[in-house]
Parts: structure tokens; sequence; C-alpha cells
């Protein structure tokens, strides 16, 4: 549907019963992301929260929970979009078959931005920041954050709405050493569109003027998170997807989107950063304290009746899991078709995203099963790990797609199969050292410091998976072993710690007893287990019975708690002429380490609070 406001979005889907009001008073303190989370746990709706304490705002959450509510509210527009989508990656096509297009043409010029100048129901009142919705989301958060902002900036030297960029970047509105309603923080990368910005302002020692929008149509939302084809706009994308034009005006300067619930304006002066976080993260654990850029707070705007949209974010699957799955929805094979040779590709969103890729190539340079090896498919990897936010992968798996063509990255458990039976760790392994990875990955050296491996397979099958254990001769200092799925076994050891790292930025991280040196335990590992070919990966890990008890475990922990280049290792290694591989299994140490970020743990009397509201005559009873 083409909404102009989030009310009326609301309201349609409270038509249709995808909305539920909780009238009870609740406070933005840890309750409102308590229930957020437990509804989205039951597959719950849409939640409007009529009586937030100390607040005389209302707020939304759980709006995009799934795919099909999601899929529900842009309806009307949704394969029209795909069209246009496809038109980009080839334009051809228009020609070539201009009736199966011609329906898209009132869509496209939607997404024309149209400047109004009298009406802009967002300039009707203003506020100030700590009478916005104070939301906290986890225990040890730094404060309270804006969880669906849309941040808008414009280039200094190409300004106006068609060199914009609107990008989802959080933000910190108490907490720390923020000055109460003069100052808020921003949490984003210099790479990002926003950083481009700032870059420029900097290098011109002028103030980047910010726009933050909360709320108004639900298309801007998407707009800001869309990952979409170079020189496209949010805004016009925007305005295409909700199948009307964005309006917007200028105040005092700054850009204004008309139809938002409210606007934050502001600046960000040269150099002026303070102290960010912790904030609960998608990986499932708390992004640390670190220094980002200060946005000194001109003024707050809302519109009457204003609603406050918010998401709450943490080990995944969550409400930004649907939004992924929005997105894949609506871009289908951009992706593939922009990386020659590519033809699946999977973000794992239960691995945290970023840490892990599976993706499907085309092994055309030895077209025949004899002898097949990586080649082309090495080539795509590479092509992979340099294209935007693919770039921030830490494990990319990719094999041919020729070895079995129904296979899908998305069947998970039957492409780590097919991996297994087929790849040969003296060859297939290739690292990647001290790069960059995903600011809010801390499994590696530094913030934003890391490595990558790329692990690829093709050919026949070399080896049959084992499904048991049987007479596995542990050295001491592990124990408990566990089938994780076919050809994966899980191994708990000690509690690791490694000498040379300093545990001074984790403040709050619980004293270690047992101190274990890798080296030495792998070795020892090696010794005693010299052939389990039928199990070529072994998890090193600190609670075997959890890892192994679903496939998101696993993913969870294995991929977002290790660091390639450190973390694994093999039995019977070698190096040979640079290059590393082993003879047998391959290890990967999953276990805790001393810089790694907590994991994020519910506040158990906050739970109690939520309970309550599941019980017979309250909000939420045959809900939760």
């Amino acid at each position: 549907m083409g909404y102009k406001t989030t009310q009326q979005c609301i309201d349609d889907l409270e038509k249709h019963g995808h909305l539920v009001r909780i009238k009870e008073q609740v406070s933005p303190n840890l309750e409102m992301a308590a229930i957020h989370l437990r509804v989205h746990e039951n597959n719950g709706p849409a939640i409007l929260f009529e009586n937030i304490k100390n607040c005389k705002f209302k707020a939304v959450s759980n709006l995009y929970g799934s795919l099909e509510r999601s899929k529900f509210i842009f309806r009307d527009t949704l394969e029209k979009i795909k069209i246009l989508i496809d038109l980009k990656n080839n334009p051809l096509e228009a020609f070539k078959h201009p009736l199966n297009y011609s329906g898209v043409a009132l869509t496209a010029l939607a997404a024309l931005p149209k400047k109004s100048v009298f009406n802009n129901p967002v300039l009707q009142h203003q506020t100030i920041i700590s009478e916005l919705p104070q939301i906290k989301c986890w225990p040890d958060d730094g404060g309270a954050f804006i969880t669906l902002p849309l941040v808008y900036t414009e280039d200094i030297d190409k300004p106006g709405v068609m060199n914009s960029n609107l990008g989802m970047y959080r933000i910190q509105l108490s907490g720390n050493e923020y000055i109460t309603d003069k100052e808020v923080g921003l949490h984003y990368q210099l790479h990002r569109g926003i950083g481009i910005h700032q870059t420029k302002s900097n290098k011109k020692n002028q103030p980047l003027k910010v726009s933050i929008f909360v709320g108004g149509p639900p298309s801007l939302t998407l707009g800001a998170i869309m990952p979409l084809p170079e020189g496209m706009s949010e805004l016009t994308f925007a305005g295409a997807l909700g199948n009307r034009r964005i309006r917007y005006t200028y105040e005092d300067g700054f850009c204004i989107a008309s139809d938002a619930d409210f606007v934050i304006t502001g600046e960000v002066f040269p150099n002026e950063n303070k102290p960010e976080g912790p904030f609960g993260d998608h990986l499932g654990y708390y992004s640390l304290k670190h220094d980002f850029p200060l946005m000194r707070v001109h003024k707050v705007f809302h519109r009457t009746n204003a609603l406050w949209p918010f998401t709450i974010v943490g080990r995944p699957p969550q409400e930004d899991t649907s939004f992924g799955a929005l997105i894949h929805e609506i871009t289908g094979n951009a992706i593939p078709k922009e990386i020659p040779g590519l033809k699946d590709i999977h973000a794992v969103d239960a691995a945290g995203v970023h840490p892990l890729l599976l993706a499907i190539g085309s092994e055309r340079y030895t077209p025949y099963n004899n002898n097949r090896k990586p080649q082309e498919i090495l080539t795509i990897a590479n092509h992979i790990l340099g294209s935007g936010q693919l770039s921030l992968a830490k494990y990319l798996f990719i094999i041919a797609g020729e070895d079995n063509p129904q296979l899908t990255t998305h069947n998970i458990e039957g492409y780590f199969k097919h991996v297994l039976e087929r790849v040969d760790w003296t060859r297939d392994i290739h690292f990647h050292t001290r790069t960059t990875i995903d600011t809010l990955d801390y499994s590696g050296s530094d913030l934003n410091s890391g490595s990558k491996v790329v692990i690829a397979a093709a050919g026949n099958k070399i080896r049959e998976l084992g499904n048991t254990i049987e007479n596995l001769n542990l050295p001491d200092g592990f124990r408990n072993p566990k089938v994780i799925m076919p050809g994966i076994i899980a191994i708990e050891a000690g509690k690791y710690i490694d000498e040379k790292t300093t545990l001074t930025h984790i403040s709050y991280l619980k004293p270690v007893v047992s101190i274990v040196e890798p080296s030495h335990i792998f070795g020892e590992l090696s010794q005693t287990i010299s052939n389990l070919n039928s199990f070529p990966l072994l998890i090193i890990c600190d609670n075997s019975d959890f890892i192994a008890r679903n496939l998101n475990n696993f993913l969870w922990v294995t991929f977002t708690r290790s660091n390639p280049s450190h973390d694994i290792h093999g039995i019977d290694s070698f190096i040979e002429h640079k290059h590393w591989g082993c003879h047998s299994s391959l290890i990967i140490d999953a276990r805790i380490k001393p810089q790694h970020a907590p994991p994020l743990i519910k506040d158990p009397e906050i739970e109690k609070q939520v309970d309550a509201l599941g019980t017979k005559g309250m909000s939420l009873y045959g809900i939760i």
C-alpha cells in the first residue's frame, strides 16, 4: 500500500489483524524491548505501545517482524519494484519486451522526490531529545537509542536530494558524556555514504548538516537499508516502493521529510567525537564503547499524534532478519548478475550475516569430472570479497554448481555436507590476513581488524561423512564430543585465555581461571587423533551440548567466536610455499576469547513483568 504515514500503516495492519495494542503502562527502560523480543519470538503481530512511562508519545514496533507482514505492507508495489530493479540491471529488456514492462511506468514516475512548500505536517510541533521515548534495549547498553533512524545527509560538493544519502545508522540519545538535549551520538563507519559526506565536509572545515527522520512512510525505512545499485537514490527508491513521491522541504538549511513523524536536525563538526555504546547488537553480543561522531542538536520536530517506530536487535533471528528476507525478495538475482559466474549467494543470518557467506559459482576451467579442482570459483571468491557489504565476510565457502545443480545456499545442512564430502584441506583453504572485518565483530585482533578465509570445493566426493563417534580417545583437557551434523564434531576444551591479550578495555569481563595455550593443546590433539577422515571438521567450544543442540547454535558459536587466521588449526598441518593446509581434520577454535564482547543476556526481573502481560485479561494474553 502507498501509506503516507506510520499511522495509516498501523491502521491498515490493525484492520487486518496484524497489530496488538498494549494499554498497560510500560517502561522504556528494558521493558518495551523485552516485550518486543517475546512477541517476535512467538511470531506475534506488530505492537502499539499506548502508555509509555514518563513519555507523551506512543511507539510501535515489530512492524516488519515477519516476511509475510512486510510483503503485506508493500503488497501493491512489490512486484513492480522487482521489475524496476531488474530493468536497472538489464535495461535492454524493456526494449525487447515492452508489453511486459508497461505497468511499471507510473511506479517509476513516483520515484522523483517532490518539494513541498505549505503541507509539512512534521513541522507542526517542536520538542526536545529527553521528551522522546528513551528506549533502552539491553541491560548493559550505554543509554537510550534510536533503532530505526533514517539518517539523511547531502554531498557538500553536490547538494540536493538527488545526490543525498539516506542510511540507517544507530543514534544514542542519552548516557555516556552526551550533554542532555544538546548532543547525540552517531554510529557509522567512514566508508558509508554518510562517512563520505563527512570526509568532504571535514576537508572544507565545515560542519556536516544531518537530519534524522523517525517514522513516516514505511517505504522510507526500507529505502534506507536497501543495497541499491550505484547511482540510485534512496529517496527515489522509497517513492517508487510507496507509489507516492517522497515529500521534502528545507528548514534552517536542513532537509526535512515532510511526512515523517519526527525529525531531529543537527550538525557534525570536524573531529568532534565522544564515546558511543555499549549497545546490544545483531551478532548477539554487545558492541563496546568506542569514539564515534557527535552531533550537536539544532531542533527536534514532530507531527500531531506522532508515533515512534523502533526495533530491537540481538542474536538472530530478529526483526532485521525479515528485513534481509524482504531485500532478497526484491533484489532476487541482482548480486549474482553483478558478479560473473556467481549463481547463488547467502549471507547467513543465524551466524550474524557478515561472519559467514555461502556461495555457488561455476567451474568451467575443468569441465570434466576427472581431476576437477577449484579454479574459476576462486576468482569468483575474490570478486565477492571486493563487493560492497560482501567485503565484510569473514568465512566464505564456495562450491561449483555443476557438482550438484539442485543444491542451493539456503539448504545449509545440505551445503555443508556437500563441502565436507569434497574439500581437500591440503589445497582448498585460502587465508586473507590482517584485513578489515565488520566493526561489530570482536573476534579479530582489533576494532575493524581481523582476517578472512575462503574454503572452496569442486569435483567428486573424496570421503563418506561420519554420523557416530566410536572410540574417540581425547587428550587431557578435551571432553564431551558431540556430532553436530555428518562430518562435524564439537569438542569441549578448557576456557581460553591468550596471555598476550590485554583486558583493560573489557572492564566487566569475568576472570578466567584456567590458562590454555592453543599451540600446545592442539599439538596434543593432533598426536592423539591422527585419522578422522570421516569427520573433516572439528569445532572446539565451551559447551558442546549447546552447539550440537541445533543448526543455529552451531552457526552462531562457530562463526562469531573465531578469527580465521588465529583460530583455525589442523591435524598434521603444514606450510608449503606460503600456503597453509592440513592432511587430516580442520579445527576451528570457537571458544569465547578474552577480547570478545559479552553475549546478550535478558534481565530476569524484566522477563517476569513480560510474563504478567501474557496472563488472562492482559494485552498479550494468547500472544506470548
